[in-house]
């Protein structure tokens, strides 16, 4: 008997424990939201990298002789990310390089801004990026336009076309 009542009881908590969800709807619409640049998959190479970065600051073809040696370089360096940030220093210390001075920036900064992003990334500046850059140069005096490239050139979109 007392078997019966056990095993009536399971069967009970068994049956009425178990119940289909329920399917709730919000009405609220389905959002995809993309970061820019998110659509680059494709890693450039580490020639393609040290060229296209030479090429984006100085507007001319590095020699050849300076990409094998970069080249070289990268290749024998094991931290990639720091040997690419070093090559990138070593491009905007250059006495040859011409880029905006200060006072362009400030004038027109969205310009400069939408400019540095297609020269850099092949893409306009989405508001967000604007802003934020235009208010960090704003309400930093030490933003200039070689930080402004140093960041660009050394985040991960920029290592992707």
């Amino acid at each position: 008997m007392k078997y019966w009542i056990l095993l009536s009881a399971i069967f009970i908590l068994l049956f009425t424990s178990c119940k289909k969800e329920e399917d709730f709807s919000y009405g609220v619409n389905d959002v995809n939201v993309n970061q820019p640049g998110a659509d680059k998959t494709t890693a450039k190479t580490t020639t393609e990298f040290i060229s296209i970065a030479y090429a984006d600051l100085f507007g001319s073809s590095i020699s050849q002789n300076n990409l094998v040696k970069l080249n070289t370089a990268y290749n024998a360096f094991g931290d990639k990310k720091l040997i690419e940030d070093r090559i990138i220093r070593n491009f905007l210390n250059d006495t040859n390089l011409v880029f905006p001075a200060i006072p362009e920036v400030n004038g027109d900064t969205a310009v400069f801004i939408s400019n540095t992003y297609k020269k850099f990334y092949n893409r306009e500046a989405n508001a967000f990026e604007v802003y934020y850059l235009k208010e960090q140069i704003r309400l930093n005096i030490a933003m200039n336009p070689l930080t402004i490239y140093y960041a660009l050139m050394t985040s991960d979109e920029y290592r992707y076309y």
